[in-house]
């Protein structure tokens, strides 16, 4: 990855970090919690997302679809900011305004869904393949259900507050796990297991999105099912990383991603002793849910991928110019 490309395309996130930062601490941004995440996911998410696709081998419809969102990236968080801030700053809340901005991030990730089902297609069977391109075209499901909320519309049983929960479920674990197992599946052993991993993957988080409108049972059995394949890919993750010699960084980050995730299942396992103990209720834990899947999991995950891939483009360069 020469070091002019790799400048490009990090450009966006910098900008994109610093407007983050600025909506989650200064009071000037009244936006709900998951607001702030879903901004956090199109300034910064998206973008190490974009970076990490950067070293694919592409056809030339492929390139035509990346150089779009490569360059369309930015301009559509700012629409989904300005579409944020119109409903809760500007008083627009009861106009169209809102979900006419939000437009713009809905097709923006309709081009991330595009090219993940280009990739699908390509994949000819490849489970490492398909699990990258499902996670894409969640995003898309997640721009749909983001454009839902800021128009404040109820679908079959669900409110504008389910719609944002959705959107967050779809932009933060539907399209993120599957881009990392995914990612795993790349580098790793072939293994018997590794389709049924990636099948649970994609139908998960489908089982949670019908199961949060529909029912609950089939959401716990989402969740579960999704969790596992969570647990599964840490796992082997961890031990993969231990047994072979890699980037220092990609190492440190991917490990910190691991363990954000261990320590919300800890928490989780602790929370019933916790409530009682300090009368804590659901809403207390859920900044610490979110800031540690968020931070942690994800933003953790990605950086330490983006590294990782990089050091393998590297050292295959290497062993190919001896």
């Amino acid at each position: 990855m020469n070091s002019s490309l790799k400048k490009s395309l990090l450009l966006p996130v910098i900008p994109g970090g610093i407007i983050t930062i600025l909506i989650f601490y200064l009071d000037y941004f009244q936006f709900e919690l998951v607001e702030k995440f879903l901004l956090f996911a199109a300034f910064v998410i998206v973008p190490l997302v974009i970076l990490l696709l950067n070293v694919d081998e592409k056809n030339k419809q492929q390139r035509m679809v990346y150089t779009a969102i490569k360059w369309l990236q930015f301009p559509a968080a700012l629409l989904t900011l300005a579409s944020v801030m119109s409903s809760k700053m500007w008083g627009l809340e009861s106009t169209a305004i809102p979900g006419i901005l939000s437009l713009g991030w809905l097709l923006f990730t309709l081009l991330l869904g595009i090219y993940g089902l280009t990739i699908i297609v390509i994949a000819k069977g490849k489970a490492a393949e398909i699990a990258i391109g499902a996670g894409l075209v969640y995003f898309f499901i997640g721009g749909i259900w983001f454009t839902l909320y800021q128009y404040q519309l109820n679908l079959f049983q669900a409110n504008p507050a389910t719609h944002a929960l959705s959107s967050v479920h779809f932009h933060f674990s539907s399209a993120i796990v599957p881009i990392f197992i995914g990612a795993l599946g790349r580098i790793m052993t072939k293994k018997s297991w590794y389709p049924w991993v990636v099948a649970i993957d994609i139908i998960g988080p489908v089982l949670i999105a019908i199961g949060m409108i529909f029912s609950k049972p089939i959401e716990y059995i989402g969740v579960t099912l999704f969790a596992c394949n969570i647990v599964v890919y840490t796992a082997y993750l961890l031990a993969y990383l231990r047994k072979n010699a890699l980037d220092t960084k990609a190492t440190l980050f991917l490990g910190l991603s691991c363990l954000a995730f261990y320590t919300v299942v800890v928490i989780s396992m602790f929370y019933p002793l916790l409530k009682n103990m300090y009368s804590l209720t659901i809403l207390d834990f859920i900044p610490i849910y979110g800031s540690l899947h968020a931070f942690g999991f994800v933003l953790c995950g990605l950086i330490g991928w983006v590294y990782m891939v990089d050091f393998i483009k590297k050292k295959r360069s290497v062993l190919e110019n001896r």
